[in-house]
């Protein structure tokens, strides 16, 4: 039983919900793993200080792409989101390291690193995104919306866990480049 609760405890690990710079009691390791305590989430916006910087309400609301995005960003936001997921799935930490920002806003970029290779020893985990859209674009930032589902388990036990969610990362430009600086998510509840 205790290997299940800890496969659960890793699955919330894996939600990516960003912690930012709120004095919450939640103790939590500032990583784009971190999320709400609970199962029963209404949304995860873990410190962001103006709500209406994520382009849509976590709880609800419709999604619609952004018009405003030059056919190059918009490429180059889509491949910077793919890469984001597929050097996360291949567990591949450097790989992955070059997607996050150097100062991000929602979370320490040295604890990202600790916790997700953590996570990479521990746990096979495998996230797929649906319905990727560009929801918020101007030159220096870009909010991408999709449908996410993790599918997490454990080698050793053999125990597994499969959450859908939906999420919002936030993509800065730093250097010319597209990198992840917060994460916004709300798991699905189960009834």
């Amino acid at each position: 039983m205790k290997i299940i609760q800890a496969i659960i405890l890793a699955a919330f690990v894996l939600l990516l919900a960003a912690c930012g710079n709120n004095e919450d009691t939640n103790e939590n390791a500032n990583s784009v793993n971190d999320v709400a305590p609970t199962d029963t989430e209404t949304t995860t916006d873990h410190g962001a200080t103006d709500k209406s910087d994520v382009g849509f309400e976590m709880a609800g609301g419709n999604i619609e792409e952004v018009q405003n995005v030059p056919e190059a960003e918009k490429k180059a936001l889509m491949n910077a989101f793919n890469e984001y997921m597929g050097a996360f799935n291949e567990e591949d930490i450097d790989r992955y390291m070059k997607t996050i920002s150097k100062n991000p806003e929602g979370f320490n970029y040295e604890n990202e690193k600790v916790v997700v290779e953590d996570t990479f020893a521990e746990y096979d985990t495998v996230r797929t995104a649906e319905n990727v859209t560009i929801i918020e674009y101007d030159e220096a930032q870009a909010q991408v919306y999709a449908d996410i589902e993790v599918k997490l388990s454990h080698p050793t036990s053999g125990a597994e866990l499969d959450r859908n969610g939906r999420q919002v990362t936030v993509f800065v430009k730093e250097d010319g480049n597209w990198l992840v600086t917060s994460v916004y998510f709300i798991g699905e509840t189960t009834e």
